[in-house]
């Protein structure tokens, strides 16, 4: 009767064909957005973590016979998490952006000290900017960007191999990019109540001047906070093509990352 034998190296590869997926894509789903919110527990992010690994594993390639207690293994291992940070953090700075717009509103209408704990971060931010939060993860399930995510997951096995280097200086620069997007788009998302708010600021500016006997702070904060609500009001008709417009143009961004 012959022997079964199975050596070290049948043993590390038949683990590390399920234990490499689970290192990148376990980081994707704590970096990335909804799926790596404080509210989601562990456990549902454990599990679907799993779930995708056992359906991702198979279309890899077989996986290298690496000791994971060698300096190779150490190495792999964090340059697979590494990759999963990125692409999560990645799409998580688009969503910030209108998080980042609302910060701005809200302190150009007065309301800068309203906040209330984000329970997705972890953080106190102005209430505007939970409302857009709130008003961008569903537009982003709705409109199946989660699918999306999970698209770009899988399509990083092909520029990034188990094998591979991983991300190079350009593609660090390409993330770091990214904050100045989020920026500039944040400004793009405010800037017709930017400009509004600033023509009523000077409306009363003038008043101020015409009528220096009226308290300018107790009549101007109530009337700014007024046309502030107006105003956001009769943007939200224009935010759902600029939402389109600034996910395509994010995920285009994302795109050059595994190109």
């Amino acid at each position: 009767m012959q022997e079964l034998v199975i050596t070290e190296d049948q043993i590390n590869q038949f683990i590390g064909q399920y234990l490499w997926p689970v290192l990148r894509i376990g980081a994707f789903y704590t970096a990335a957005p909804i799926v790596g919110a404080r509210t989601v527990p562990a456990r549902i992010r454990i599990m679907l973590t799993l779930f995708t690994a056992i359906l991702v594993a198979p279309l890899l390639p077989a996986s290298p016979t690496i000791s994971f207690m060698s300096v190779e293994g150490a190495v792999m291992i964090a340059k697979e998490m590494l990759i999963g940070f990125g692409l999560g953090f990645s799409v998580q700075v688009i969503l910030q952006a209108f998080v980042v717009s609302g910060q701005f509103i809200s302190q150009k209408m007065g309301l800068g000290f309203a906040s209330m704990n984000d329970p997705a971060n972890g953080v106190s931010v102005a209430i505007i900017s939970q409302f857009y939060l709130l008003l961008t993860t569903l537009l982003f399930l709705s409109s199946n960007g989660h699918l999306i995510i999970i698209q770009l997951l899988i399509d990083s096995y092909q520029r990034f191999p188990l094998m591979g280097s991983g991300f190079s200086d350009q593609q660090f620069v390409l993330i770091v990019q990214l904050g100045s997007w989020m920026f500039a788009s944040a400004l793009l998302i405010c800037l017709p109540l930017f400009t509004a708010l600033m023509i009523v600021n000077i409306s009363f500016g003038v008043m101020s001047r015409a009528a220096p006997q009226m308290n300018i702070f107790s009549v101007g904060f109530p009337i700014t906070l007024l046309f502030g609500f107006i105003l956001m009001w009769f943007s939200l008709m224009n935010f759902l093509p600029l939402y389109f417009e600034l996910m395509d143009e994010g995920m285009e961004l994302i795109s050059g990352l595994i190109r």
